[in-house]
């Protein structure tokens, strides 16, 4: 596994392998890596000739209160797992070779980026959108995959691909989670071990509005209501966005008919947890099935999730 740090020399090599025909994978990642960051890596690497992982911690992304700073980074570590999972380069730029002088171009997604997580993380989808941009514009991948845990960023990304014609397959990857089913983050190393045992709640909120739905439940409202009452069982569990949403536009819905997303935004101590699930009524019809696939799991032709 090759190591770059400098963007002129990353492309100069992954150049002459495109010349020679090669298919390049790219997973975007900030790094402390996990088991789900390595199922991305094996998906790629089943999928192209060449795998690229990017570690950058991205400042973009994050408020001026957030946790950039304390945000978890063991590079020779990382560097380790993914040499050991065959990836073939690294690029691992700091701020200086990502942002050599501060950034005035943002591309933006703003009606699906200011929904849900975007609602309490001001301008944050929009830091997404430009350094998955930029790096899509450095690598020039044929294909990029993202896991679905972070679904509302796949959304966009996938947004951001159609309507600005990029020539990247952005391919969804289902979560990996713990085995008490608390999905897997690098954030999670935040959480002590009473933190740990609380952050059950989050999937089991899921398991909850999958049950709820499969009895007949089809008001949005009155499921979202009863979400989070069932994580406010949980005393150091803070629901910061319950919400249930169209799984393709992420728009509000009045009646759970067509797939919905349920997401999570749950505060736990001071670390925020996201999940969701897609989940289906027992109206939805074969289509709508086949279009929530597409959306949330199944990669479709050319530029699509």
């Amino acid at each position: 596994m090759r190591v770059f740090s400098n963007i002129e020399e990353l492309r100069h090599t992954l150049d002459a392998l495109k010349r020679q025909g090669r298919t390049i994978g790219l997973v975007p990642t900030m790094g402390y890596l996990h088991a789900g960051h390595l199922k991305l890596v094996t998906r790629a690497r089943a999928e192209n000739d060449i795998v690229v992982v990017s570690i950058f911690v991205n400042p973009l992304q994050f408020g001026p209160a957030e946790d950039l700073g304390k945000y978890p980074r063991d590079l020779e570590r990382d560097g380790a797992m993914l040499k050991q999972a065959g990836v073939n380069f690294l690029f691992a730029p700091g701020v200086e070779d990502m942002y050599p002088r501060p950034m005035q171009t943002v591309v933006d997604v703003p009606d699906l980026g200011r929904e849900l997580e975007g609602a309490v993380r001001p301008g944050h989808f929009a830091g997404v959108a430009t350094v998955v941009s930029k790096l899509f514009n450095i690598i020039q991948p044929q294909t990029a995959y993202f896991g679905e845990k972070d679904y509302q960023q796949v959304v966009i990304i996938k947004r951001m691909v159609e309507d600005l014609a990029m020539p990247v397959r952005v391919i969804p990857v289902p979560t990996v989670r713990d085995s008490d089913g608390l999905a897997l983050s690098s954030r999670n190393v935040y959480l002590n071990p009473d933190e740990r045992r609380a952050a059950v709640i989050v999937p089991q909120t899921l398991d909850e509005a999958e049950r709820l739905v499969a009895e007949g439940l089809t008001d949005a409202q009155d499921l979202e209501a009863k979400l989070n009452a069932f994580i406010g069982r949980e005393p150091l569990a803070k629901a910061e966005v319950v919400a249930v949403r169209d799984a393709e536009t992420l728009a509000p819905v009045a009646s759970i008919e067509d797939p919905v997303v349920v997401a999570l935004f749950v505060r736990i101590g001071t670390t925020r947890l996201l999940d969701n699930r897609v989940i289906r009524s027992r109206a939805s019809g074969n289509d709508k099935v086949i279009r929530d696939n597409r959306i949330a799991g199944q990669p479709g032709k050319g530029v699509t999730k």
